[in-house]
């Protein structure tokens, strides 16, 4: 628990919960008759709805992404470092909107919500999800709250995929894209290991074919195995080496197999701590979402075509040592936006961290995130007073 709740924090939050009772058409040919979004919002909404921000989470994220639920709350939300007063989304300058995308456990409608066609849990039966189903569940949500286009979407990983399908499908509702480690497609390589973590959840016993919610059980060894895989892939070999290098746990070999290395029991750590706050059903379609995710796909593989109807500015930033979304696509990224004739700045962060260092407030990233958010905050009309936010 903070001993204070620090000044550059947003403070004490409270989730909110919105239904919408109109259907949603999802990419795989189902509809939501009725859905709920879980969402947080952070500072004030001005007289004309233009310094709304979106944040777009990435796999195992959802919408506590600043400040803190209570006081006894340990860790604040998973993007504090960069939302707050005068951190890079400054929220004494903008109203910021987090959510937990639908078929997410953490509130919005997802795998573990009752159905109401059985009175029990969705499970394996909740319809898969794209980047584009969220991006048009966004926009509902953005009709919602009132606001007619964003000042900026903004997201890291699977998050950016998320802000650039809204350059594209959206292009008048946002004034600009923020994508940070992330890509226009998943390589062959992030498929397998999204098919491995997928295989590790299905083959345990007690997954159930994903209706393990009528068991009460969770099947933990699964997801546990499918936390550690994807945490491999989110550090680097240089940030585990100057981590963990290659330390014993007691300080001696054990000659058995229990975990001897710092980095092995910090794995299991991960692995099990996961386990028993995410959900397996949802995992498997968060998965799937990032699998499914190409736009260019539609465009003969074109992406610079895809990104034609996009009239919003960009900015890409990304991590040197980030094989998992490597500096490579980002920069195939930015290479279509300038061959689409589309306002872009790119950055290309030296960082040992890995894919994680888009969560952690690397001086350089922050410098420019901030400096890139500031001019967006400094053309904003001024008004006086603000229009009553969405808490």
């Amino acid at each position: 628990m903070p001993a204070a709740i620090p000044e550059d924090s947003v403070g004490l939050v409270t989730p909110q919960c919105l239904q919408f009772d109109q259907p949603l058409p999802l990419s795989c040919g189902r509809s939501l008759d009725h859905w709920e979004l879980m969402i947080e919002t952070y500072g004030e909404l001005n007289a004309d709805a233009s310094n709304a921000i979106l944040i777009c989470h990435a796999l195992s994220g959802h919408h506590h992404a600043a400040g803190y639920h209570s006081m006894d709350e340990r860790k604040p939300g998973w993007w504090d470092s960069a939302i707050g007063p005068g951190k890079a989304i400054d929220t004494n300058r903008f109203f910021v909107v987090s959510l937990n995308n639908l078929g997410g456990c953490h509130g919005s409608t997802g795998p573990n919500s009752n159905n109401p066609d059985t009175g029990k849990p969705y499970g394996p039966d909740f319809p898969i999800m794209t980047v584009q189903d969220w991006v048009h569940s966004q926009a509902r949500l953005a009709d919602r709250l009132g606001i007619q286009q964003w000042a900026a979407v903004v997201g890291g990983s699977l998050g950016g995929m998320q802000a650039l399908q809204w350059s594209i499908t959206y292009p008048d509702r946002l004034r600009h894209c923020v994508v940070i480690a992330s890509a226009a497609k998943l390589s062959a390589q992030n498929i397998a290991f999204n098919e491995v973590a997928r295989q590790a959840i299905s083959k345990d016993p007690e997954f159930h074919d994903g209706h393990y919610y009528e068991h009460n059980i969770v099947p933990r060894t699964g997801l546990m195995l499918a936390r550690m895989v994807g945490h491999i892939t989110y550090l680097s070999d240089d940030g585990m080496r100057d981590k963990f290098g290659r330390e014993l746990k007691d300080g001696k070999l054990s000659f058995d197999f229990n975990p001897q290395f710092e980095v092995e029991s910090y794995l299991q750590y991960q692995g099990e701590r996961f386990s028993s706050s995410f959900d397996a059903n949802t995992y498997l379609l968060m998965t799937k979402a990032l699998d499914y995710f190409d736009p260019a796909g539609e465009h003969g593989h074109n992406l610079a075509d895809a990104l034609a109807p996009a009239t919003c500015n960009f900015l890409v930033v990304s991590f040197t040592t980030d094989w998992r979304f490597s500096p490579e696509r980002s920069r195939e990224l930015v290479d279509a936006l300038v061959a689409a004739r589309k306002p872009v700045s790119y950055a290309e962060i030296d960082a040992p961290q890995g894919h994680d260092a888009f969560l952690i407030p690397i001086p350089r990233y922050m410098e420019v995130f901030s400096g890139y958010m500031n001019r967006i905050a400094d053309a904003l009309p001024q008004s006086e007073g603000g229009a009553p936010n969405a808490r």
